[in-house]
């Protein structure tokens, strides 16, 4: 099996995490794969946070309740879509989340955990995203990504399921 399959295919939810830091350059190869993510009509409609400040992390999990890990993590990448950039309403949702998928490959591939938590389109929680980050009208936060070296393991998980596949037609 090739190394990127492997990846792939390897790739899970992490969410406990040791207390070293992510390097700078981790931090630059994750934004470097997410800004390689397809995107429609190539507006690269992304925008990225990165949230390092420990009061800000652990402010998180007080208003989204699936962000506990934020806790232990040392840092978290928040994944934005900038509506005035787009060339075709409403695809920046699908920029976003290929964006946050390259950044969890990514991740995987370094040797780090990480794991997404969806923001959009929960009202609340874009609203709450946006004033503790500061975030523009017109920039919408999708996902948070929660990134560090991991404090567990989890083996692969074979999802694979040939009664999903349908050829031609349904």
């Amino acid at each position: 099996m090739n190394e990127t399959l492997q990846t792939i295919l390897s790739r899970r939810s992490i969410r406990r995490y040791t207390q070293e830091d992510v390097s700078e350059e981790h931090v630059e190869n994750l934004l470097r794969a997410a800004m390689a993510a397809p995107s429609a009509g190539n507006a690269q409609t992304w925008e990225f946070v990165v949230v390092k400040q420990r009061e800000i992390l652990d402010k998180i999990p007080e208003f989204h309740p699936y962000t506990r890990m934020l806790k232990e993590a040392p840092m978290a990448i928040v994944v934005c879509g900038a509506l005035g950039r787009e060339k075709y309403k409403g695809y920046w949702v699908q920029d976003c989340a290929a964006a946050s998928q390259n950044i969890l490959l990514a991740a995987q591939s370094l040797g780090l955990g990480a794991v997404w938590c969806g923001i959009y389109p929960d009202e609340d929680r874009v609203a709450k995203f946006k004033d503790l980050l500061k975030i523009p009208e017109n920039v919408v936060p999708f996902s948070i990504i929660a990134v560090g070296h991991p404090a567990e393991e989890k083996p692969s998980a074979d999802r694979f399921d040939q009664n999903k596949i349908h050829y031609d037609k349904w």
